[in-house]
């Protein structure tokens, strides 16, 4: 059974960065030929979109993290990664990664932004 794994979070200052890779376990599953997501949970809020990108290479960005946030692909590592940089309190979060048709998601990531 496919799974998907993210890994990369951790703690940082408030203007550091972080590198978020989801990777794809348990059996063929395509980062290429797939709409893939970044989507975050804070504490108390609902799960917000971060970021996409498709299978043609095309980029979605919320406003919050536009100009700061990078998704990205390697399909020969078969992998989808969100680069954070200048990062807010506000980013603190659990970062997930999904199909963009939401029928699979991994566990999450923590990421936590100190001021």
């Amino acid at each position: 059974q496919v799974q998907l794994v993210e890994s990369g979070g951790g703690s940082v200052q408030a203007g550091g960065s972080l590198r978020l890779s989801c990777a794809a376990s348990g059996g063929f599953f395509s980062m290429r030929l797939n709409d893939m997501s970044w989507y975050r949970r804070a504490p108390g809020k609902q799960r917000d979109l971060v970021a996409s990108i498709s299978s043609g290479g095309g980029t979605y960005y919320a406003d919050s993290v536009k100009g700061r946030f990078t998704i990205s692909r390697d399909s020969g590592k078969n992998t989808v990664y969100l680069q954070m940089n200048s990062l807010k309190p506000e980013d603190t979060a659990v970062y997930c990664c999904a199909t963009q048709t939401g029928l699979l998601w991994g566990q999450g990531t923590q990421v936590t932004v100190s001021s």
